[in-house]
């Protein structure tokens, strides 16, 4: 093998450049005797053309000599004599000449070692020249052949050692930078090596590679200080090279790669070092195993993979393994495996170049053709799945949109270990939180994937269906999360803004790929008579559909309930830990789905206070659609009729709906409060329902007819649950409170009002123990129930008049103007005794005689005149007269 491809000018060329300084004549009166004739040899040589070996070597002690005098100079340099490029690049040319098939003379060794002490004396030599003389050097040991036992073997065999020596101190004088060693040189020396370590085939020349870098590395770790060690990042190769060869079964291959590998050790231990103490004994114990079996270095190896490489090294060490893996020449799959099994059976720590790996996991995986060894790489991306998801996933799908439709092959390494295949899903799931507020578009990191990628790649991954049991762990989130996630691209366009972001390709629609992703849950999870149920009833097309996408949201979790879904009671209480921390449009389908599963009697049952704490929590949105739905959930508990508890904790905050400014949710709140009456008893819910009376009282003269008819609708319902035994203050106070209100709307414009109104004085009845006033409450007119009863209870007769002033302000006129009748009617009947409690009353039928209807103005006149005529005459026929001088009295 020679790696060495660069054309170089032949003798010619660089004898023509050496006449354009021979007419140059340097100051040679610094130079002694000798001195000056290695001078005169060299411009004479480099004028010359064929030249010998004996010229040859004549040529390179010179520029040693000339190198010794220039170096005693306090301040010279070779460009005063010669150009020291000019030079270096004659050795270099000497190198090159010497044939790589055999080695019969000294010239190399010679022309290293002057290399060496040209490397002494200024100028420095450039980076590329360098370069040059180390790949002419290597080429032209590390090619030679291995040396065979003959009549002058051991000649033979001490020129090769010696040429060899002068190939590693040469080595070692140009990766010096002064007093102190170059690592930035060091590994462009290494990437020379390297490939004739793993491109070469040749056992000696593998051998002379490895024992080139073990030496290099041994003479480094002389040096307590090393020049630009961050810009070496060569170590990772290197370690993970050396690794591989450490368990090769040629003897000097191992020991070689062994000692190299203990040394580049060392040079990490001292140069990454922290504590003084701590580094002192791990050289120590790296001393130890200097001779140790393989299994011992590569604890070691394990040991400095987690502690003394970056990431982007740890990278590389995978990188070597995996590449010895596919190289179809190499036999390394045994060693590689044991390498990565080790560096990666405990919890994996940071390792960069993710994509880059996963990149060649995804190529050149079933090119290895060994099956323990394919195990090991697919573990490894399993690892790094689970602790890189996010560039895995990105990485995955930029390889996937690249092949063919239909490969899927690495989804199925994700799926294959059933605590890997969770973690990733679990990640997963939280990148589709639905906490944020733009779930499709941001991200908090480089690398980070949106919510669309994470919900491809859980799809992807419940294809696969080898894990059903670790998706049924996780499907309650999961179902949520995805539902979130199609309410937030149907309702708030957010499929609108996606567009192709972060690979999610052209062919793919945002909102059918993550309905597609639900669909496959369910069937993933053992739920696809669920899947048909909801087709049938065109639930998914609802969902897809941003005017009925609610509805279609109500018919998935309807159909959990009614097909008896055993997740129903998880998906619950996901559902209310979400609840608190979510969007508008998330927590409007949490509360349409939570108000649906309620219906299950098992779901309802798990309802602690925790959870009414955080649904009374939601009374207080903004939101009507939110309300309406928390009051749909009352519904559903007083349905189940064993969540007593449960609605007394939210029942003050159902009352507080009823004076909401938004008038859908007191109309809700009302077919709620009729629901709520018909199932509860008053043993259970007494307090409540004597509590929602007085409530009710306030919309007895609401202008609106159906929120009128549905108080007294619901006032009527709960006198009908009251037994007379129960009749305690102040439900009682509140009953008679109410009587003349009750008589009055007999004469409602909405006949319904009118209806419920009998009722509710049938059951007042009942309850005050008025038999025969239920008859006539029963049949007759309003008019015969007021005189009824004024003279059946009239010694409520003052009660009745207050009853009947507070009516005076109703917005309907016939109802004001039975009040005024029956104001009338009740004044004349009062005593002396009792007129200094009518001031109140005098003064409201006073008022009235401005009511804007005149038929209510007119009798409201005649009724006081007729009242005012009643007093007169009682002052004339009685000594005694009120003792307060009336305000009406001064108005005639």
């Amino acid at each position: 093998m020679n790696p060495y491809h660069r054309s170089h000018k032949s003798s010619r060329a660089v004898s023509a450049r050496s006449t354009e300084h021979a007419s140059w004549k340097p100051n040679l009166t610094g130079l002694r005797q000798s001195e000056r004739e290695a001078y005169q040899f060299i411009l004479e040589f480099l004028e010359r053309g064929e030249m010998s070996n004996l010229d040859k070597l004549k040529f390179l002690r010179a520029v040693d000599t000339l190198s010794c005098a220039v170096h005693a100079q306090a301040s010279g340099t070779m460009d005063d004599y010669f150009p020291k490029t000019l030079l270096a690049k004659k050795i270099e040319t000497l190198i090159l000449e010497e044939a790589s098939e055999q080695l019969t003379s000294n010239v190399r060794q010679q022309a290293m070692l002057c290399i060496v002490t040209l490397s002494q004396v200024a100028p420095p030599f450039s980076l590329s020249q360098k370069l040059d003389l180390v790949n002419a050097g290597i080429s032209r040991v590390f090619a030679l052949p291995l040396i065979i036992p003959s009549v002058d073997w051991k000649d033979s065999a001490s020129l090769y050692f010696q040429t060899a020596q002068a190939l590693e101190d040469m080595l070692q004088a140009l990766v010096m930078d002064g007093l102190d060693p170059n690592m930035v040189m060091l590994q462009e020396v290494l990437e020379i090596i390297l490939p004739w370590l793993t491109m070469s085939e040749k056992m000696q020349e593998q051998t002379r590679a490895l024992g080139t870098i073990a030496h290099l590395l041994r003479f480094i770790c002389n040096f307590p200080k090393l020049l630009h060690m961050t810009e070496f990042s060569i170590s990772g190769k290197l370690m993970g090279t050396l690794g591989l060869f450490c368990m090769n079964p040629q003897y000097d291959i191992c020991m070689r790669a062994s000692e190299g590998l203990l040394y580049l050790f060392q040079v990490l231990v001292l140069q990454r070092r922290g504590m003084k103490q701590k580094t002192e004994l791990i050289l120590k114990e790296l001393q130890k195993h200097f001779h140790g079996e393989w299994f011992v270095h590569l604890q070691d190896l394990t040991m400095c993979f987690r502690k003394y490489l970056t990431p982007e090294e740890r990278a590389d060490v995978i990188m070597v393994a995996m590449e010895a893996m596919t190289s179809a020449g190499r036999n390394d799959d045994s060693a590689a495996s044991k390498i990565l099994e080790m560096i990666l059976k405990y919890s994996v720590p940071a390792i960069g170049k993710v994509p880059e790996i996963v990149q060649y996991i995804y190529h050149n995986l079933y090119s290895i053709t060994e099956t323990t060894a394919q195990d090991t790489v697919k573990q490894v991306l399993l690892l790094l799945a689970q602790t890189y998801t996010d560039e895995v996933i990105l990485t995955l799908f930029k390889m996937q949109d690249r092949s063919p439709r239909g490969a899927r092959k690495p989804w199925g390494i994700l799926a294959s270990c059933p605590r890997g295949y969770q973690t990733i899903l679990e990640h997963l799931l939280q990148r589709l939180t639905p906490h944020r507020k733009a779930r499709g578009l941001e991200s908090g990191h480089r690398g980070e994937i949106s919510a669309l990628i994470a919900t491809r790649a859980i799809h992807e991954l419940l294809l696969e269906p080898s894990r059903r049991t670790e998706v049924q762990t996780l499907f309650p989130s999961l179902i949520m999360a995805l539902l979130f996630q199609t309410s937030f691209l149907v309702v708030e366009g957010g499929a609108a803004s996606v567009q192709d972001h972060q690979h999610f390709t052209e062919w793919m629609d945002s909102v059918s790929s993550t309905v597609e992703a639900l669909k496959t849950l369910m069937q993933s999870t053992g739920y696809g008579d669920h899947v048909s149920h909801i087709q049938k009833f065109g639930g998914w097309e609802l969902l897809t559909s941003p005017d009925r996408h609610y509805d279609g949201v109500t018919l998935l979790a309807r159909a959990l309930v009614t097909k008896n879904c055993w997740h129903n009671q998880p998906i619950f209480s996901v559902v209310i830990s979400d609840l608190q921390g979510l969007d508008c449009t998330s927590y409007r389908t949490a509360l349409v789905f939570m108000a649906e599963l309620l219906r299950c009697p098992n779901v309802a049952a798990i309802v602690d206070d925790i959870t009414v704490y955080i649904l009374a929590d939601g009374f207080h949105s903004q939101d009507p659609t939110s309300v309406k739905l928390l009051l749909r959930v009352v519904e559903t508990f007083a349905k189940h009729g064993n969540m007593g508890r449960q609605l007394r904790l939210l029942q003050p905050f159902v009352l507080n709906c009823c004076f909401s400014l938004d008038g859908d949710i007191v109309t809700e709140t009302f077919l709620v409060l009729q629901c709520l009456v018909e199932h509860l008893t008053w043993q259970q819910s007494s307090s409540f329902l004597v509590q929602l009376t007085f409530t009710l009282g306030h919309f007895f003269e609401e202008e609106s007819e159906h929120l009128r008819s549905a108080a007294f609708a619901i006032y009527a319902a709960i006198l009908a649950k009251v037994k007379r035994r129960s009749l305690i203050f102040p439900l009682k106070h509140q009953v008679l409170n109410s009587l003349v209100l009750l008589v009055l709307h007999l004469q409602d414009r909405d006949t319904s009002v009118a209806q419920n109104c009998r009722q509710a004085l049938c059951h007042k009845a009942t309850i005050l123990g008025w038999s025969r006033l239920k008859a006539v409450f029963a049949e007759k007119d309003m008019w015969t129930i007021l005189r009824a009863l004024l003279e059946k209870e009239a010694g409520k007769a003052l009660w009745f008049l207050k009853q009947c002033v507070s009516l005076f302000k109703s917005p309907q006129a016939p109802i004001r103007q039975a009040a005024v009748w029956f104001a009338g009617q009740i004044i004349q009947t009062l005593d002396t005794d009792e007129a200094g409690e009518i001031e109140e009353a005098h003064t409201a039928l006073w008022s009235m005689r401005d009511d804007p209807d005149p038929a209510v103005s007119c009798l409201a006149t005649q009724t006081f005149h007729i009242v005012e005529a009643k007093e007169k005459l009682l002052d004339r026929t009685q000594t005694s007269c009120f003792c307060l001088r009336r305000p009406w009295e001064t108005g005639f």
